[in-house]
């Protein structure tokens, strides 16, 4: 494969990597995965709901919308020092990223969001990478986001523009890709992906890696998640999606984004050992790991950490430690 970075694809030249006989495709990606990564490192996240549950939003898959009833209580962003703990706890089990999320249409300048700019400071002061993923943010929220040592913000496409409305209405693809143009105003990272398994069509899947692809510069971080059906939305009868629908496209996002960590993400705690494996081959380089079995919600099954060190060590693989960017340096 050539080493060239490019954000000019066309969809007709994604669509053909990812028709690739499989294992092709697969050896097509792990020899770029090896050009721009060590493949023998694993970066461990750690993803924290700092507030939980009440999102205004009405997104299908969502356990967290207050249009649904599901099994999530709402609760209060938590106290900085109830995340610091956790944050440290997870160093401590091999985490070298910590995501804050919590359930929020967009940011708003108030006395929670002065909270959270305090919990950045201080896990980051830990020496580890902080992400946030807050909903929809202005230019000033992300400079300010920035100043408190930010690292990355996660705001994901989903999906493809064209299917996006069946999935979400209450706000628009151009918001999406208003918020991440905000982030790329600043130093901080921007992680974006999708979700496998809303009912979309290959052409959607390779629509919105279209859209990703195109960002110049790729997004820093390109999580992979697969829906996790969650009774009470309106996509709790979902077929599962196929593990080899899953590799190719981790396979297809390392072929476009060459430079970008492609995250196995949510849905991961459906895939054997094996499964996971042909991910990693595939170019997937990074990966949520807990202490409760689970990732954002009690709907959401995470592999705790005991198991995901046991599986990297079975594979030879190592963790990752935290980058060392420094803030306002970039990349």
């Amino acid at each position: 494969m050539s080493l060239e970075i490019r954000s000019d694809w066309q969809e007709a030249e994604i669509r053909a990597i990812y028709d690739m006989p499989l294992l092709e495709l697969v050896y097509q990606a792990a020899s770029v995965h090896r050009q721009y990564h060590d493949p023998r490192k694993i970066q461990v996240c750690k993803l924290i709901s700092i507030k939980t549950g009440g999102c205004p939003e009405d997104c299908s898959y969502c356990a967290q919308s207050s249009r649904y009833k599901t099994e999530v209580k709402p609760q209060a962003l938590l106290e900085k020092e109830t995340v610091v703990s956790i944050a440290q706890k997870a160093k401590e089990m091999g985490v070298s990223r910590v995501c804050m999320g919590a359930a929020w249409r967009e940011v708003r300048d108030n006395s929670q969001f002065e909270e959270v700019l305090e919990m950045v400071k201080d896990v980051t002061s830990m020496g580890l990478e902080v992400c946030c993923t807050l909903g929809m943010l202005s230019a000033n929220q992300a400079k300010r986001l920035e100043a408190a040592g930010l690292y990355a913000y996660n705001h994901n496409l989903d999906t493809s523009q064209e299917y996006y409305s069946t999935i979400i209405t209450t706000r628009t693809y151009s918001d999406r890709l208003n918020t991440i143009e905000n982030v790329r105003q600043t130093n901080v990272t921007v992680c974006s992906g999708g979700i496998l398994g809303l009912g979309e069509s290959v052409d959607d899947r390779v629509g919105m890696l279209h859209t990703l692809a195109n960002l110049h510069p790729h997004p820093e971080s390109v999580p992979i998640n697969i829906l996790s059906q969650v009774p009470g939305t309106p996509l709790e009868n979902q077929p599962d999606v196929s593990i080899w629908e899953v590799v190719r496209m981790i396979a297809t996002a390392r072929i476009t984004m060459p430079t970008s960590d492609v995250r196995l993400s949510a849905g991961r705690a459906r895939l054997s050992k094996v499964e996971q494996a042909f991910c990693f081959m595939a170019g997937a380089n990074s990966i949520f790991s807990s202490d409760d079995n689970k990732m954002l919600t009690v709907t959401t099954p995470c592999p705790d950490y005991n198991a995901d060190r046991e599986m990297l060590n079975l594979l030879g693989l190592e963790t990752r430690p935290p980058s060392k960017r420094e803030l306002g340096v970039g990349g």
